[in-house]
């Protein structure tokens, strides 16, 4: 995948940008669904909530993360949580 560039963007922006290439986003940033309205961006917003941002944390969620991101609709955000 090529870089895009994107890592100064803001939240919003940054969804924006995302949502003219990409069908769902994945982030660990649990607020970013408080702090945006994703009703606004064609695409879903898949949240991980893992005691810690480290892969370890991620790896027991797997499956449940491919269940969300193949269930989360656009404008709309899924939390995973471990």
């Amino acid at each position: 995948m090529p870089l895009r560039g994107w890592r100064s963007k803001e939240n919003g922006e940054l969804l924006g940008l995302a949502s003219d290439e990409f069908d769902v986003f994945v982030t660990a940033d649990q607020n970013l669904r408080y702090q945006q309205n994703l009703s606004g961006f064609d695409l879903g917003v898949v949240v991980l909530a893992a005691p810690q941002n480290r892969i370890e944390s991620y790896l027991p969620m797997l499956e449940a993360i491919q269940q969300a991101i193949a269930r989360v609709r656009p404008g709309t955000a899924i939390v995973v949580a471990a």
